[in-house]
């Protein structure tokens, strides 16, 4: 890549719905695109940057706090990991990336207490990871999830090794009962995995939700029971279908390899995943800055390439982390 390098005094001096349409910013996004995305999506990046800065700034104008709070390098390292990642902000049911903006503590002032600034952070959803990972050869595809109702004839398990489900669909549901849901991912090598989530599984995610929605009460000095998210009981009681469905996206890569994504992005599935390189941002002269307050924290240190991928991957769960999602994102 060319150098193409802005200060952290330029992009502060800047609006926040002034930064993707800045000169440089535009050729850095192109750039990166061309790059990593344009002999295989045959799309260039002077088209992806066009729709994809109309979209960015369609979310930073809909959502205040996007545009008020957070620190402006990170909406222009949030714009740049849309390049990086090849995906979409494009609103609608089953966008690939949105906006979120994210409280993260950065140590302690003077007083010993905590600091805190607010980060832009490019999110990749459950669908726009079953692209990701398509794309570095971790899958071939993945069919339609599948939401399995009492009348339906329904099982899952391990034989040899390999996970299997025998699924009969049987008509009507007139239950309307969730017992199940599932989706079939057909691996890079052609082999078969399922991804699951039973009712104990969207009733543990339920008790996340609530614990993470509850709040500090400084009269009573404790954390007041929090309000789980609507779509748990949205469905006559039981748990939104289109939600499910979103969940069973989310936590179907659970015991795979770390996606590569941006020091902007993260993922709804995994939290920390492997980050690209500060240099590929083309600020200051090689210098690795902070993507949430812009400070330089370190001298400018050189990295392998990047493991090949394109041919597939080996899975191995006990490498894999984890850690449990927000799942107040939704």
């Amino acid at each position: 890549m060319s150098n193409i390098h802005l200060t952290v005094e330029e992009i502060n001096a800047l609006k926040s719905t002034e930064i993707v349409t800045n000169d440089k910013v535009r050729e850095k996004f192109v750039q990166i695109y061309d790059t990593m995305w344009a002999s295989s999506t045959g799309i260039s990046g002077d088209a992806a940057y066009e729709r994809e800065s109309r979209y960015f700034n369609a979310l930073l104008c809909e959502k205040e706090d996007l545009r008020t709070k957070c620190s402006k390098f990170s909406i222009f390292t949030s714009f740049l990991d849309v390049a990086i990642s090849g995906l979409t902000v494009e609103p609608g049911i089953r966008a690939q990336a949105y906006l979120l903006s994210r409280s993260v503590n950065i140590g302690k002032g003077q007083d010993g207490k905590n600091m805190y600034v607010t980060q832009c952070v490019l999110t990749v959803s459950g669908y726009g990871e079953l692209v990701l990972r398509a794309r570095c050869g971790q899958i071939r595809h993945a069919d339609n999830p599948v939401i399995v109702y009492a009348e339906d004839g329904f099982e899952f398990g391990e034989q040899n090794g390999n996970k299997f489900v025998n699924y009969t669909c049987r008509l009507p549901h007139t239950s309307n009962e969730i017992v199940a849901a599932f989706m079939k991912i057909t691996r890079s090598d052609g082999s078969s995995d399922y991804a699951v989530l039973l009712p104990e599984d969207w009733k543990r995610l339920q008790g996340y939700s609530e614990k993470q929605n509850r709040k500090w009460d400084n009269n009573a000095h404790a954390y007041v029971n929090g309000k789980p998210n609507d779509l748990y009981v949205a469905d006559g009681g039981q748990i939104d279908k289109g939600f499910l469905i979103a969940k069973l996206i989310k936590h179907a890569f659970r015991t795979y390899p770390k996606a590569r994504v941006g020091r902007g992005t993260q993922l709804e599935s995994q939290q920390n995943d492997e980050e690209i390189n500060d240099d590929i941002y083309g600020i200051g002269n090689g210098e690795v800055v902070d993507t949430t307050t812009g400070e330089v924290i370190q001298t400018k240190e050189n990295f392998g390439p990047a493991a090949d991928t394109s041919a597939g991957v080996v899975v191995n769960p006990a490498e894999t982390s984890n850690t449990e999602s927000n799942d107040d994102v939704f």
